[in-house]
């Protein structure tokens, strides 16, 4: 995967980083050259601690899962100092996700162009009650030569909210060579909001 080249900046309420390269969309991982200009989203409010009288009361009850096909957004936190700097709100990555009942996940990326790979795999497991942890292992392509550039891991620790529709947490983006060495990181928020069979493309829009 990797983080989409713009020229352009669309209105919206929601961010992502553009302008990667002189001559191409650069690869998800790909970060040593990004730079703005940049568009900012609604701050996101991180689910609260489910506490233990609410866990003792809903584990029995609750059939909220994270298993299901989902829209989500990577947010930019905390990576100021990054070189070159990234503000906080700025769009990582967006997209679909599905996570699957048997602990695997797939990510259909919309932030990264199909030539650099836009399809990656992980595997989650729950942590708590509504509690989990996703580990994902994306790889990225030059879209012009199709040489092999970086392996990435995704990490991801998210809260369910209890009526089982969206999901908020946080990441890491952890960013390696081809021969092992780690070159880059950059880690932020995470949300998810579950798509159904009754969702419509206004709404279901990964970017929205």
């Amino acid at each position: 995967m990797r983080i989409l080249r713009s020229t352009t900046i669309a209105a919206g309420a929601v961010a992502f980083v553009t302008l990667f390269g002189s001559h191409a969309v650069a690869g998800c991982g790909d970060l040593k050259s990004l730079q703005g200009p940049f568009q900012f989203g609604t701050p996101l409010t991180l689910s609260r601690p489910v506490t233990l009288a609410e866990t003792q009361k809903a584990s029995s009850t609750s059939t909220a899962s994270i298993v299901g096909f989902w829209k989500f957004r990577l947010l930019s936190l905390g990576n100021t100092g990054h070189n070159p700097p990234i503000p906080d709100g700025a769009m990582i990555d967006f997209g679909y996700a599905q996570w699957h009942s048997d602990g695997t996940e797939i990510i259909n990326s919309a932030g990264h162009a199909p030539s650099t790979q836009n399809f990656c795999l992980g595997v989650w497991g729950a942590t708590g009650y509504l509690t989990y942890e996703l580990n994902h292992f994306p790889i990225s392509y030059d879209d012009i030569t199709g040489t092999l550039e970086n392996y990435i891991n995704l990490k991801e620790q998210v809260t369910l909210s209890p009526s089982g529709d969206s999901f908020t947490g946080t990441f890491t983006l952890l960013i390696y060579d081809t021969k092992g060495n780690q070159v880059d990181h950059v880690a932020g928020t995470v949300v998810g909001t579950r798509l159904t069979v009754d969702s419509t493309l206004p709404t279901a829009a990964p970017g929205n």
